[in-house]
This record gives C-alpha cells, structure tokens and sequence, in this order.
C-alpha cells in the first residue's frame, strides 16, 4: 500500500524526521571475531545528505564497519548486529515520517560453535571449527507494526538470476514486510537501480547520486 502521491521536496512541511539505515551489520564469532559483509554505508551517506539538503531532520543509523565519510551535520548513530539496529530504532526520539532501510544486515547468525563453545577468544591451535549458523531476525518486517503511519522504503540486492527475477523478490518484500517501495539493485537486476511502487511503478536511475535525488521527492508530508 501507499501512502499518499509522490510530492516535491520543496513543498514538504519543514523539519519531518527521515531515518536511514545503511552501512554492514555484523554477527559474532567469538569475543574478537565476527561475519559481516562489504557494505560501505555509501548510498546511506548520499540519501542523508539530500534529505538534509530538500529541509528533512535526519538520523542516520549506521553500521560500526561503514567506511564511506558521513556528511557534516548529520545525527549518526551506530550500530552492529541485527538487535542493535533494532534497539536504535526503538530508541528513536519520535516516529520518523519516512523511513530508508538501505542496511545490509546479517541474513544469518551463530547458533553454535563445535570445537570452540564457551571460549571468548576461540584458539587456532585447537583446530578446524564447525559453526552452525541460523537465520537472523530481520528489522524490515517489524517496521510497519513499530511506525504504522512511516513511508517505508526497502531494499533488494540480488545476485542470482535476471532483471524479472529481481523484481518480483522486490515486488514480494514490498507485500510481505508491508512497505511502500523497494530499491532493486545487483548483479541480477544489471546496471543502476530500479525504485519499484507498490502499485508495480518501476523508475530507473543509473547511479546512487540519482537514487537519492529520486527518493527524496516521494515520501508524503506529514498528515
């Protein structure tokens, strides 16, 4: 479902709240080791910085491992596994009115460890290490039922198949964790970035720069 039609930033009330979420979640190992991913927190970095450019208040939550610069005078607030972001968002110092989930969160977690269980720094000496590892809780769903009224933005990186298949995953997060657009993008979807609507509107745009100055202009002012 949507929440209203696409608006030009210039005619939005002054000062809603946008949250961005970008950058690597991280799931640990040990004390000292952890499985992550190669997100750089670039995407969210530009998005933040148009928002704060078109009049938004922004927060950018943003994973500890992000090395891409954080633009000047944003609220940054860090985070490094799954819960963590989802504690942030719980935190929030009210509900934002848009919302911009570009964090590569961890898919899975350990769930145990044979070979090393219990030990805070896991020894190489003692040998080859079996972890099994389970599904992560995941933040996208939970957003809708957290911020009822937000205009909720995911994003879908495939690698795997073509542009169709692609799409229809977005079209299915779209439907399944209740949001209002999806942000397609990877290897199976080709070059640029397709910005898909709830109403099957698919917008394309070569670069992330573009990406942004796209998705600024459709979350609907405050009601």
């Amino acid at each position: 479902m949507t929440h209203g039609p696409m608006l030009s930033s210039s005619l939005l009330s002054p000062k809603l709240l946008a949250v961005v979420t970008c950058g690597p979640a991280s799931a640990p190992i040990d004390s000292v080791r952890r499985i992550t991913n190669f997100a750089t927190g670039e995407i969210g970095s530009i998005l933040s910085k148009a928002l704060q450019e078109a009049g938004w208040d922004v927060i950018c939550l943003r994973g500890e491992g992000s090395t891409f610069p954080v633009p000047e005078g944003i609220d940054v607030r860090v985070f490094s596994t799954n819960d963590s972001l989802a504690a942030l968002f719980q935190g929030l110092p009210s509900a934002p009115h848009a919302i911009f989930h570009a964090a590569a969160l961890c898919d899975f977690q350990v769930a145990s460890i044979t070979g090393g269980a219990g030990i805070k720094k896991i020894p190489t000496r003692d040998g080859a290490l079996t972890l099994n590892l389970e599904p992560a809780p995941k933040i996208l769903p939970r957003l809708r039922e957290w911020f009822p009224g937000a205009f909720i933005v995911g994003w879908k990186y495939e690698l795997d198949g073509d542009k169709s298949a692609a799409l229809a995953k977005g079209a299915a997060q779209i439907y399944e964790c209740r949001t209002d657009a999806c942000v397609v993008n990877g290897a199976a979807y080709g070059r640029g970035f397709g910005l898909l609507l709830a109403d099957k509107t698919l917008t394309e745009v070569a670069d992330k720069r573009g990406l942004a100055s796209l998705l600024v202009n459709y979350p609907p002012a405050a009601t």
